[in-house]
C-alpha cells in the first residue's frame, strides 16, 4: 500500500486490523492537508499559477471512498483530491505535476497539465485510443471548473448502469458493466448547489431512478458569501427533502445527513447508503454538514477577510483531522505520539514528493534551456550581434521564469538580431531548434482536439434502386433509425417528444413501439441534462443521440456541451471520449423561437465536436451514419422546413456514409460562386434560375459541415474559375458567413483569385419576425440573392448588368 492509498473496509476484521485500518485513514488524511497546505506555499511564492485545494474536507472523501469499486464513476469537483487519492488514483507527486502543469501523460495522467490542479480524471482510453476495461478501473470522469458543470455527465454515468441492469441485449458488454451494478458518484459544493444544473440534475435523477450517489460537500459558504444567501432556509437538505423516496410513486432520493468532522459516523453512513443505491438503483443524496475549509477558497484571496473570529475559532475547533485524532485517542486506537509521529512523516514524505514532482516538471525545461543557450553561444562567435546575443543569453541564464514560454521567447529575439546572418549553419541550427520546440509546444498544448476517427470513416454514396419509392424526407428519417437501432443495441436516443409520437417532426415514428422504452425515450423540458445524460451514458461505452427540440433551445444546453463535451478529448489529451451526437433541427420557419440559425455561436462553441448542417433528411441520415461508425461526437440539424419534401429512399441506408468537411458543388457556373448550406440551397436555386435568364452564370456550393470546413480546400478551385463569390446563409451579420469568409479568403487563400470583393448575405440583426411576412423581411430570400450577385456583377460590366433598383 502506497501512503496515498486506504486500506477499503473489509466485512470482518480483528480490533488490530481495524486499528491499522483508522490509522491508515488518518496518515492518508494528513498526507492530503500537507499537500494541500504546501501546495499553497508554492503558489503564492510564485512556483506555480494558482491552486484550489480540499483542505477540510478529507475525512468526508476518506469515507466515501470506502464504499467506491471499481466499475464506479466519479463525477467530482476541484476539491475531491483525498477521495481520489484514497481510490488509488491519484499520488502526492501526481498531484503537484498538476500544480506545476507537468505536461507529461505518464506524469499528470488526468489532463497531461492542461487543466489547473484539482480537475481530476482516470484514462478510460489505451495509448491507440481503445476502450480499456473500465470495469477493472475505479473511474474519475474528467473534472470541469464551471460550478454545477459536473451534474449533467453525472445523470447521464447513472443512466448507463440503469440501461446497463435492463437491457438484456447490453449484457455481453461486460468490459462496460457488471449487469448495471456500477454507481455513478456527485460531489459538489453547498454553494454551487445553488445552480441551476444541479437542480435539473436532481429532478432528473429522481425521475429516472438510476445509482446516482451525490455527496453535498457543506462548509458553509461560497467563496465569501455564507449560506443564508445562497440556500433557502440555509439549509440543503432540508429543502431537498421533497425529493425523498415515495414507496407509492417509486420515485425520489434517499437522504442521508452527516457531519464533515464525524469520522466513524461517515464510514457507516456511507457504507450503508451506497449498498442500498447500489442494489435498489435508488438514488441518494448525502448532506454533509459542518465541514471547514483552513485555508479559504483558494490562493486567491484570504478568508479572514470575510468571516468572523467566532466562525474561524468554530472552524479550528472543528477540523475533521483534529477531530478524528480526539477520537482516536479518546478510544484509544492511538496515543498523541503515534499521531505526532504520523504528522511529522507525512509532512516530510509530501515534501520530498513535491520536490521530486518540481525535478521532473523542470527537467525537459532546463534541458532544452542548456541546449538553446550553447547555441547562442556558437552564434555570437561569429555575428556582428555578438553584444545582443550575449545579453539575449545572460537574460535567459537568469532568468526565474522555468517555462517553455520564455525559451521560445529568447530565441525569437535572438532569431530577429541575426536576421542579417541568414545561411549561416549556426541560424541554420537555430531555426531547427525553434521548429523542433514548436513542433513540442504543438504536441503538449494544441494536440488532440478531435480524435479524428470520423474523418477516416470510409464514404458509401447512397444507391437506389430503379423502383425506389419517393418519400416525404421524414420516411428516410425513420427508415435510417429502424435500420440503426436493429443493427446496433448501443444505440439509444431521447428527448422532449421522441418516445411516444417519435419526435415533434415524426423522424422516429414508430420507434418506441418497436423498439421499446429504454432505447427511444421520452423526457422532461430540461436540455441541459439531456445533454448531460448523452455525455455520461457516451463516456461509458453507449452510442447515445441526445435531441434538443429546436436549435433555438440549444442554448439551454450549450453550457455543458462546450465546456464538457466539447473539450473532453482535449482536455484529457485523448484520455477520455464521449461518442454522443445531438440531433436538433432548425432554420426556416417563422417565429422568434423556431428558426433559429445561430451558426457563428455554435461554431465557436463547439470546437472540438462535429457539426452538420445537411440540406435534406437522406444527407442527415449519411452524416448520422458516419458519426455512428465513428467514436466521435457531433451535433447534426435537421432543416426544419424539410420534413415533408419528397426525397427518393436509398436501398443501402446501413451502409451510406457522407464524408465530413467536404463540400458539394451543386450547380457549376462561371462568373460568380455562391457558397451556403442547408435550407438557403434552395433559396440559392431559386434566384440562380432568375439570374441565368440575364446571362449570369452561377457555381452554388453547398459546405455540408461547418466544422470541419472543406478539409481539401477546394471551393478555393471554384474561385479560381469565378473570380468572385458570396457568402450566403441565415445567421446574424457578421455570423457564420464572416467565418466562411475567413476559411476561404484567408486559410484557403482564395483573395489571390478575386476581381471583386468578396460579398456576404446573411438575416438582419434582429430574431425572425412571426409569419410568412416576417420571413421574408428577416432573413435573405431569392429577391436578395439576385440583388446581391447582379450588383457584383453590375460593379464588373456595367454596361452588361445595368442596375435596375
Amino acid at each position: 500500500m502506497t501512503q496515498e492509498t486506504a486500506v477499503e473496509t473489509q466485512p470482518e476484521i480483528s480490533l488490530d486490523e481495524f486499528k491499522q485500518q483508522v490509522l491508515d485513514d488518518y496518515r492518508l488524511g494528513q498526507t492530503s492537508r500537507q499537500a494541500s497546505l504546501l501546495g499553497r506555499k508554492e503558489v503564492l511564492t510564485g512556483k506555480a499559477k494558482f491552486g484550489i485545494f480540499g483542505d477540510g474536507k478529507e475525512v468526508a472523501q476518506i469515507a466515501l471512498a470506502k464504499a467506491f469499486r471499481k466499475g464506479d464513476f466519479r463525477s467530482g469537483y476541484y476539491r475531491d483530491q483525498t477521495f481520489m487519492m484514497a481510490i488509488g488514483e491519484l499520488t502526492v507527486r501526481q498531484f503537484f505535476a498538476q500544480l506545476y502543469a507537468d505536461t507529461s501523460i505518464e506524469r499528470e495522467p488526468a489532463s497531461a497539465g492542461r487543466q489547473m490542479n484539482g480537475h481530476f480524471a482516470t484514462r478510460s482510453l489505451d495509448e491507440n485510443g481503445e476502450w480499456k476495461n473500465l470495469m477493472e478501473i475505479k473511474n474519475s470522469s474528467a473534472d470541469i471548473s464551471p460550478t454545477a458543470g459536473q451534474m449533467p455527465r453525472l445523470l447521464g454515468l447513472a443512466y448507463a448502469s440503469k440501461l446497463y441492469r435492463n437491457n438484456p441485449e447490453l449484457q455481453g458488454m461486460t468490459t462496460f458493466s457488471d449487469h448495471g451494478n456500477e454507481v455513478a458518484f456527485g460531489t459538489i459544493g453547498n454553494a454551487s448547489s445553488a445552480e441551476g444544473p444541479f437542480w435539473e440534475c436532481i429532478n432528473a435523477g429522481g425521475v429516472l431512478m438510476g445509482p446516482m450517489a451525490v455527496s453535498i460537500w457543506d462548509d458553509g459558504y461560497g467563496i465569501s458569501v455564507p449560506n443564508e444567501y445562497q440556500v433557502t432556509k440555509q439549509d440543503l437538505s432540508e429543502i431537498l427533502s421533497g425529493f425523498a423516496y415515495s414507496d407509492e410513486k417509486k420515485q425520489g432520493y434517499s437522504i442521508y445527513i452527516g457531519h464533515g468532522w464525524n469520522y466513524p459516523e461517515l464510514v457507516k453512513l456511507y457504507e450503508d447508503g451506497i449498498a442500498g443505491v447500489r442494489e435498489n438503483h435508488i438514488p441518494a443524496i448525502f448532506h454533509i454538514k459542518e465541514m471547514t475549509q483552513p485555508q479559504g477558497h483558494s490562493t486567491s484571496g484570504s478568508h479572514e477577510r470575510y468571516k468572523s473570529k467566532e466562525r474561524l475559532a468554530w472552524e479550528e475547533d472543528f477540523d475533521c483531522l483534529k477531530k478524528m485524532r480526539e477520537w482516536m485517542i479518546d478510544t484509544e486506537i492511538a496515543n498523541a505520539e503515534t499521531l505526532d509521529a504520523i504528522d511529522q512523516e507525512t509532512k516530510a514524505y509530501v515534501r520530498q514528493e513535491q520536490k521530486a514532482a518540481s525535478d521532473e516538471a523542470t527537467a525537459q525545461i532546463k534541458q532544452d534551456r542548456k541546449n538553446l543557450l550553447g547555441l547562442f553561444e556558437t552564434m555570437a562567435a561569429g555575428s556582428t550581434a555578438a553584444e545582443a546575443i550575449n545579453q539575449a543569453a545572460e537574460k535567459l541564464k537568469t532568468s526565474l521564469d522555468i517555462d517553455n514560454r520564455t525559451n521560445v521567447e529568447a530565441c525569437q529575439e535572438v532569431l530577429f538580431l541575426t536576421r542579417n546572418d541568414a545561411g549561416t549553419e549556426a541560424r541554420t541550427q537555430l531555426l531547427a531548434w525553434k521548429k523542433q520546440a514548436l513542433d513540442d509546444n504543438e504536441d503538449r498544448y494544441s494536440s488532440d482536439l478531435y480524435k479524428g476517427t470520423a474523418l477516416q470513416i470510409t464514404e458509401v454514396p447512397a444507391t437506389y434502386a430503379e423502383d425506389a419509392p419517393i418519400v416525404d424526407g421524414r420516411e428516410v428519417l425513420v427508415k435510417f433509425f429502424e435500420t440503426a437501432f436493429a443493427n446496433d443495441p448501443r444505440i439509444f436516443a431521447f428527448g422532449e417528444d421522441v418516445g411516444k409520437i417519435g419526435d415533434v417532426n415524426q423522424g422516429l415514428a414508430g420507434m418506441q413501439e418497436k423498439f421499446g422504452e429504454l432505447r427511444v425515450t421520452d423526457t422532461g423540458i430540461r436540455e441541459a441534462t439531456i445533454m448531460g445524460q448523452g455525455i455520461g451514458a457516451a463516456m461509458r461505452g453507449l452510442k447515445p443521440i441526445a435531441e434538443i427540440q429546436y436549435l433555438d433551445y440549444l442554448a439551454y444546453g450549450l453550457q455543458v456541451l462546450t465546456d464538457d463535451l466539447a473539450t473532453l478529448y482535449y482536455r484529457t489529451k485523448g484520455g477520455q471520449k464521449a461518442p454522443m451526437i445531438v440531433r436538433t433541427r432548425g432554420h426556416r420557419l417563422e417565429g422568434v423561437w423556431h428558426s433559429g440559425s445561430p451558426m457563428a455561436m455554435i461554431v465557436s462553441a463547439l470546437r472540438g465536436m462535429y457539426v452538420c448542417v445537411p440540406r435534406n433528411m437522406t444527407k442527415a441520415a449519411g452524416f448520422y451514419n458516419t458519426l455512428l461508425k465513428s467514436d466521435e461526437p457531433g451535433l447534426i440539424i435537421e432543416r426544419l422546413n424539410a420534413y415533408r419534401i419528397k426525397e427518393k429512399m436509398p436501398n443501402n441506408l446501413a451502409d451510406y456514409t457522407l464524408p465530413l468537411g467536404v463540400p458539394e458543388v451543386l450547380v457549376e457556373g462561371t462568373d460568380l460562386t455562391i457558397v451556403t448550406y442547408a435550407a438557403c440551397t434552395d433559396i440559392a436555386k431559386a434566384a440562380m434560375t432568375k439570374l441565368a435568364e440575364t446571362g449570369i452564370s452561377v457555381e452554388l456550393i453547398d459546405v455540408q459541415t461547418l466544422l470541419p470546413f472543406d478539409i481539401h480546400h477546394s471551393i478555393v478551385g471554384s474561385l479560381k474559375k469565378t473570380n468572385r463569390v458570396l457568402f450566403f446563409d441565415e445567421d446574424v451579420p457578421g455570423g457564420c458567413t464572416s467565418y466562411m469568409m475567413q476559411q476561404v479568403i484567408e486559410v484557403q487563400e482564395g483573395y489571390k483569385y478575386l476581381d471583386s470583393k468578396p460579398a456576404t448575405l446573411t438575416a438582419k440583426a434582429h430574431r425572425p419576425a412571426y409569419g410568412s411576412d416576417g420571413d421574408y423581411f428577416s432573413k435573405p430570400n431569392a429577391d436578395d440573392v439576385f440583388e446581391a450577385v447582379y450588383a457584383m456583377m453590375n460593379e464588373a460590366d456595367p454596361a452588361r448588368y445595368p442596375m435596375f433598383y
